[in-house]
């Protein structure tokens, strides 16, 4: 898989469109935001953080992808 080469802008929009799309699930990362430290990074590459949940967190994710997965 290419590296993303996202601009900043780019990754803050990615992670309140996937913030807007969890939360119509009912579904809250509280860490979620863009990995500041991937601003300094060598290679330039941006990512979303997706942070910590708990597991009933994690199960409500993990059920919501199988089921888009089986549409």
């Amino acid at each position: 898989m290419p590296l993303d080469r996202s601009l900043p802008d780019d990754v803050h929009q990615s992670a309140e469109e996937l913030r807007t799309a969890l939360k119509d699930h009912g579904i809250t990362l509280p860490s979620l935001g863009v990995d500041l430290p991937g601003f300094a990074g060598v290679y330039g590459v941006s990512l979303v953080a997706l942070g910590n949940c708990n597991a009933a967190t994690a199960r409500r994710l993990a059920e919501v992808l199988r089921k888009a997965a089986t549409r």
